[in-house]
């Protein structure tokens, strides 16, 4: 996992912890929703919160590779976890970098990695600068970013990742040109994502099947020092986490929801066929006065150019969600059984 945790990259976290199928060799930390530290600082204390065994989580990058890092507390709270307020971890952070942990691991286990990367492709760019043949040692690479016949969230066409740091990207799409058709990146953008939309009702399924008490349903009268007092931890932290993203959707006249980007870009590694893909030739705008970091995606062909990208175009999104509420639930039930629960 290659994260700028993060709210929405929380989730993704504890989504692949509950599936049993899952097994995380190596956690990132990018700058991106909050600086490197603090989003290692939040992947430490959410693996102590989810009994998590020893799983290496390295520093990446403290900047984008061409210009000053630009951060969203305004989205994600002052330290990216919105209103959670997580436990210090005594967990500490790898000797390695980033990159370097990308390098090490694929080259020990040719073809058979995942790679996940939920926050901007800063890391993954200069992983590709030490290890060109990056794209065919990994198995598959599943992306959260960009924007394609649909609005960004960060300036008309923009969205946040991609926009963070768009040379990374471009040289992330641009290096994947070179992978077998079936190892290009499968792309999870906002044309999707914005439809993967979290309501409260899914908190109250959640804390239902964790067995989780009180019972508790969130609105937008809860106030900014309302806390969850959910008996579970894991749920409790997750809705105070979640609750935030509620008001920030709320302040921009989305509704009360949050839209679940990069938990379901974690479901699509686990299990692709969640996903209806089209292939693309997939190029990032660097020179644009005001398109500069739009991802631009060739459906046609009009580049003559080989497809380096599978964008992701249909899904069930209440698909997505009953398998979440089930996988989370049931983890978060045995990890903090009801009577044991605080």
């Amino acid at each position: 996992m290659d994260v700028d945790t993060g709210i929405d990259d929380s989730l993704a976290l504890l989504y692949l912890l509950a599936s049993p199928e899952a097994e995380i060799i190596g956690i990132a930390a990018t700058a991106g929703n909050v600086a490197a530290d603090r989003v290692a600082a939040n992947n430490l204390a959410w693996l102590d919160v989810c009994g998590a065994p020893e799983i290496e989580v390295a520093l990446g990058a403290a900047e984008p590779l061409a210009i000053a890092l630009r951060t969203t507390e305004d989205t994600h709270g002052p330290q990216g976890v919105g209103y959670a307020e997580l436990p210090e971890s005594r967990r500490t952070v790898s000797e390695r970098s980033a990159a370097q942990m990308w390098v090490d691991l694929v080259r020990a286990h040719p073809g058979e990695i995942v790679g996940l990367c939920t926050g901007p492709l800063t890391n993954l760019a200069l992983a590709l600068r030490l290890e060109p043949e990056l794209p065919r040692l990994l198995h598959r690479l599943v992306i959260m970013g960009g924007a394609f016949n649909h609005p960004g969230n960060t300036t008309p066409t923009n969205e946040w990742n991609v926009h963070v740091d768009p040379e990374a990207a471009k040289q992330v799409f641009d290096a994947f040109s070179a992978a077998p058709a079936d190892r290009r990146p499968i792309v999870c953008a906002l044309d999707i994502t914005e439809t993967i939309e979290m309501h409260p009702k899914h908190l109250v399924a959640l804390a239902d099947r964790a067995g989780s008490t009180p019972a508790e349903t969130v609105g937008p009268q809860d106030g900014p020092q309302w806390r969850s007092a959910a008996s579970n931890p894991v749920i409790r932290y997750f809705t105070d986490a979640v609750r935030f993203y509620f008001d920030f959707h709320l302040l921009y006249d989305q509704g009360y929801l949050a839209h679940m980007h990069d938990p379901f870009a974690a479901a699509v590694a686990l299990d692709p066929q969640l996903a209806v893909t089209r292939p693309a030739t997939v190029d990032v705008e660097l020179a644009g006065t005001i398109t500069r970091a739009t991802t631009v995606a060739d459906w046609a062909g009009m580049w003559e150019r080989e497809p380096n990208a599978d964008i992701v175009i249909g899904t069930d999104p209440e698909l997505f969600f009953d398998r979440m509420i089930a996988r989370v639930g049931d983890f978060a039930r045995t990890l903090y059984p009801p009577q044991e629960a605080r």
